[in-house]
């Protein structure tokens, strides 16, 4: 196990190279960098507006940028040399990739564009947020999933399995984002009461407050978010526990425990639950990092929650690359990382598994 490990953890290095600049040289060809958005600003606002704006004195990290400038026309040469310089796009693109990996080895990954912060510091601070949502979210959609289908499993075709199949039918048909949306408005201030608030996970002032009433507050706020996630998730893992049990019940060794006397509950649940449940235990990382990552991005811009999700949102939309590529690395050596926790699971709930030997 340990020289598959070994393998597994150095396959990381070319794929988490390979994605980042894949994504490196796909963002020169996009219009609308950070250079071609000040220069709009600078139009709308004045020259005058550049030295308000020039607080971010570069970083040796920056990422990308267009290749040829064509949206300063009519501005000083000067002015929109030392913009791209402010940026770090004086430079080409091929230098521009090696002084990010290189910063990326120490997860240097530079300063903000428009917030003057450190990138990691900008994660730092929106991680607990997404974290939060995405455990909660995760721990409930698997609550929920896995009894209702080894319910549905041992009932298959009975009142209870048609009936459950039409609360999976909507699961499946409404994305989370769609629900946040009702949700919203039936329990949020929308159209109807609003007995959950619409912003953030603490109250004004809560800080100030007791342990115990902080906490309440937290379970107060994140009720809708988590909910929208929850019911925009559980279906398909739903589905896929039904299934696994369902191929475990019909087989042989199952009906030889039968004919041996042993009882359903034991069948169940000492024979068929291990075998069962092996691909749901063991993908429990993979959806926690899907969750977290993707499932629970409109949610957080619906909600108005400062995590991850929300400030990806805003780097794209600004343009803001350090943001950007710094989120992405992170996210995908987090998602590389957790598909070898699952393989480790697999050898966690079945010991007979062994990755070393194939």
């Amino acid at each position: 196990m340990g020289a598959y490990l070994l393998r597994r953890l150095l396959l990381v290095i070319p794929t988490l190279f390979g994605i980042i600049a894949i994504n490196f040289f796909v963002v020169q060809f996009a219009p609308g960098g950070p250079v071609e958005q000040m220069i709009a600003q600078l139009k709308g606002h004045g020259a005058n507006g550049l030295s308000s704006m020039t607080g971010n004195g570069g970083s040796e990290t920056m990422p990308t940028g267009n290749g040829a400038y064509r949206g300063g026309r009519g501005l000083d040469p000067h002015m929109v040399a030392d913009i791209r310089k402010m940026f770090g796009f004086d430079k080409p693109a091929p230098e521009r990739f090696l002084l990010m990996l290189r910063g990326y080895l120490t997860f240097d990954f530079g300063r903000s564009f428009f917030r003057d912060k450190p990138v990691l510091q900008l994660i730092e601070e929106k991680m607990p947020v997404s974290i939060s949502l995405g455990l909660w979210s995760t721990l409930l959609v698997y609550f929920i999933s896995i009894p209702l289908g080894i319910a549905k499993a041992v009932r298959d075709g009975s009142r209870f399995d048609v009936a459950s199949s039409a609360a999976v039918l909507v699961g499946y048909a409404v994305p989370g984002f769609l629900f946040a949306i009702l949700l919203v408005v039936l329990f949020a201030g929308g159209s109807f009461v609003q007995w959950f608030p619409l912003r953030g996970l603490h109250s004004e002032g809560s800080e100030h407050w007791s342990v115990g009433a902080r906490v309440l507050d937290y379970l107060w706020h994140i009720v809708l978010p988590t909910i929208a996630i929850v019911v925009g998730g559980f279906a398909s893992l739903t589905v896929l526990t039904k299934n696994c049990f369902l191929e475990e019940i019909r087989k042989q060794y199952v009906i030889t425990a039968r004919a041996k006397g042993a009882s359903e509950q034991r069948i169940l649940y000492r024979h068929v639950f291990r075998n069962a449940m092996l691909l749901i235990v063991a993908g429990f990382p993979s959806a926690f990092i899907g969750i977290l990552f993707s499932s629970a991005l409109l949610v957080e811009i619906i909600f108005s929650l400062d995590g991850l999700g929300l400030l990806g949102f805003q780097a794209a939309i600004q343009r803001d690359y350090p943001v950007m590529f710094g989120t992405l690395y992170i996210f995908t050596l987090l998602g590389l990382l957790m598909q070898i926790v699952s393989d480790m699971l697999y050898t966690v709930v079945d010991p007979r598994i062994d990755f070393e030997a194939r």
